[in-house]
């Protein structure tokens, strides 16, 4: 049997709950902005979803990004802006590059925090990383005309 020390193991007892506590402190300061979506759902002031080209489903009707921004506009005049929005996949369109710049764009413009479902995950929406972009108008896209078909063959 091998005796150490009473200096060597205390030493070595001081290192090892030193270095716990430099670990455990490592992780308590650290900042997630990823939450799992099922336990945080129920907690955000509004709830939008994104829809097709661009849009936000509000309350149940398809928004512009404009249109979006005017109804938080509205809502921070009425004194009821909400602090935390979530945006969700609806059942016609996924979370596209485009909505995340736009939600980017409110979130500078009005104040709140905005988080968006990554496939389960909640993830918040930085302005810095996710480039925010001016709010537009919906443009449906004009139907696409073939031109008509010429007779090439001198028939007349």
């Amino acid at each position: 049997m091998i005796r150490f020390s009473t200096l060597l193991s205390r030493a070595t007892a001081a290192l090892m709950l030193g270095s716990l506590l430099l670990l455990s402190g490592c992780h308590l300061f650290g900042t997630k902005d990823e939450v799992s979506t099922a336990s945080m759902k129920g907690q955000f002031d509004v709830t939008i979803q994104a829809y097709k080209d661009g849009q936000f489903l509000v309350d149940g009707a398809a928004l512009s990004a404009i249109d979006t921004g005017s109804h938080f506009a509205y809502l921070k005049d009425q004194g009821r802006l909400p602090k935390t929005v979530l945006l969700v996949r609806s059942d016609d369109a996924k979370i596209s590059k485009k909505h995340l710049q736009y939600l980017a764009r409110m979130v500078i413009d009005y104040g709140f925090r905005a988080y968006y479902d990554d496939n389960g995950t909640l993830k918040q929406i930085n302005p810095i990383n996710v480039k925010a972009r001016k709010l537009e108008d919906y443009h449906p896209r004009a139907p696409v005309q073939a031109t008509p078909v010429q007779d090439h063959t001198g028939g007349g």
